[in-house]
């Protein structure tokens, strides 16, 4: 596992797999599945349908108040926040 994403996997809702680490998120009307690479020091944001299947979705798709809670629970963990917005 990495270091990252174990002291991630420590925060409210996030888990650990290897050198990934993912915490869910849901709405008042939408569910999202949010994803931090250590290898690449990177976020992906998914949007969860009705069917339950997961498809990336743009940063700028995703709510103000979720990219926020993102970035403060990787400062949090000694990650830097701006790595949220680093495109792929």
């Amino acid at each position: 596992m990495g270091e990252k994403t174990t002291a991630l996997s420590k925060q409210e809702g996030w888990r650990s797999e290897g050198y990934a680490a993912r915490v869910h998120y849901e709405g008042a009307t939408e569910q999202y599945s949010i994803e931090y690479y250590e290898p690449t020091d990177r976020v992906i944001y998914w949007r969860v349908r009705d069917d339950d299947e997961a498809v990336p979705v743009s940063r700028d798709s995703v709510p103000d108040p979720l990219r926020r809670r993102i970035r403060e629970d990787l400062a949090e963990v000694g990650i830097d926040p701006e790595v949220e917005g680093e495109m792929l």
